[in-house]
């Protein structure tokens, strides 16, 4: 390979991993925004905490758990550290897609979204030193467990090799999901908060404070899934990663649409938030297989995931759960579908790979019930998970960080 491709090729893939991590900007906005005032500096804080602790995390062991060279299939570890081996600046690494250095940071940029989904379903009732505890095992430990069983050379990549085997081409499964079982978990555990639910069981609705914020964060998160699903791509390759920009941008706006149009007529209003989380659960949908399918096939991928937002929201609230920004929908149900479409649409549909998809799922699925479960439910009997009453009521900002995000305007008010 000569020097200019290769160095296109990691140009593009740098570019991705800064896509990638804007991406965390998104889903502070989004947060912060379908929540109350009263818990912002809560949540900003828990999304700085996940992004700096999990990268210095994946630096110290998380990439070789990740990527741990010749292991049993099912569990890894390469080391502590990086390594200084220059060949890992030079084309004999990964087919010259990228540099060693460069791997490394994209990855990392990674295994923080999978922390980041737990955080906005959590939000306005989690203890904070809790929480921390929880990422620290969860995104530390349990993300590269998972991730190495396929993109580490585990026991999924070789599943069914002959025919393919389990597929997840940037994560709908190994990253979404990921965060999505652990949410599930969590909000499972930590109960609603105070007045969700009266004593019926009607589910009441808690109004975010900054829609137009939310609205910003979603367009940001759309904005770094290029990176996140075209820095996939692993190279700088003019065909797939057009392809695969093309795919994800026509499932997002798709989802978009599927899920404004149900929710119209389901509830015979136009609901701005149900809109926005169609848009991720079109790009979520469409993360496994975007270098598989073409442009039909992706917007009927993402017609469907805005279909799988409106009933998904409205499931996790008949079962009375709780969950503030919609993160187990969006990332748990419409990871799940994404995945089995793989199956169902693109180059390698048919009933053997829908079965391996089926499989990859609950491998991964089980390992994090029962993880998540362990973590959460050992700090809620050892520590507590919950603030009390009259943290909750008056905001965690105030108890928690004893700061308040709108100090000025506050004040104005008295």
């Amino acid at each position: 390979m000569d020097l200019a491709t290769f160095t296109a090729n990691n140009v593009w893939m740098m570019v991705c991993t800064a896509l990638v991590f804007f991406m965390h900007s998104g889903f502070a906005f989004l947060e912060i925004g379908l929540t109350r005032q009263k818990n912002t500096i809560n949540i900003l804080f828990k999304n700085i905490f996940i992004i700096t602790v999990g990268l210095l995390m994946y630096y110290v062991w998380g990439f070789n758990l990740m990527y741990p060279g010749a292991f049993n299939g099912f569990l890894g570890f390469g080391g502590f550290g990086l390594e200084t081996d220059a060949a890992g600046v030079t084309a004999a690494y990964a087919n010259g897609g990228y540099t060693y250095w460069t791997d490394f940071l994209f990855q990392g940029m990674f295994a923080a979204t999978a922390g980041t989904i737990v955080s906005g379903a959590v939000a306005e009732r989690i203890r904070i030193g809790p929480f921390m505890m929880f990422i620290f095992l969860y995104v530390g430990i349990v993300y590269p467990i998972v991730g190495s069983w396929q993109w580490g050379g585990g026991f999924l990549s070789t599943l069914g090799n002959e025919h393919g085997g389990f597929y997840d081409f940037a994560g709908s499964t190994l990253v979404h999901s990921v965060g999505g079982w652990g949410a599930l978990v969590a909000i499972w555990l930590l109960g609603p908060r105070i007045g969700k639910f009266d004593e019926n069981g009607k589910s009441n609705a808690i109004p975010g404070h900054n829609i137009p914020l939310a609205t910003a964060g979603v367009l940001i998160l759309w904005l770094g899934w290029f990176g996140f699903n075209g820095g996939s791509v692993l190279s700088a390759d003019p065909a797939l990663t057009s392809l695969v920009l093309t795919t994800t941008s026509l499932a997002a706006a798709a989802g978009g649409v599927g899920s404004f149009l149900v929710s119209t007529l389901a509830y015979k209003t136009y609901d701005l938030t149900m809109f926005l989380n169609g848009i991720l659960g079109g790009l979520v949908g469409i993360t496994a297989g975007a270098d598989l399918m073409s442009p039909n096939e992706a917007v009927i991928i993402g017609i469907i995931s805005g279909g799988i937002i409106v009933g998904g929201i409205a499931l996790i609230d008949r079962l009375r759960m709780d969950d503030p920004v919609g993160a187990v929908t969006v990332h748990l149900m419409c990871g799940i579908w994404g995945t089995l479409a793989v199956g169902l649409f693109g180059a390698k549909a048919g009933i053997q790979q829908f079965l391996y998809q089926l499989g990859g799922i609950s491998a991964a699925g089980l390992f994090c019930v029962a993880s998540a479960f362990t973590i959460v439910f050992g700090l809620k009997k050892i520590v507590g998970i919950r603030v009390d009453r009259q943290e909750e009521l008056e905001g965690l900002d105030l108890h928690e960080h004893g700061m308040d995000s709108y100090a000025d305007f506050r004040m104005n008010q008295h």
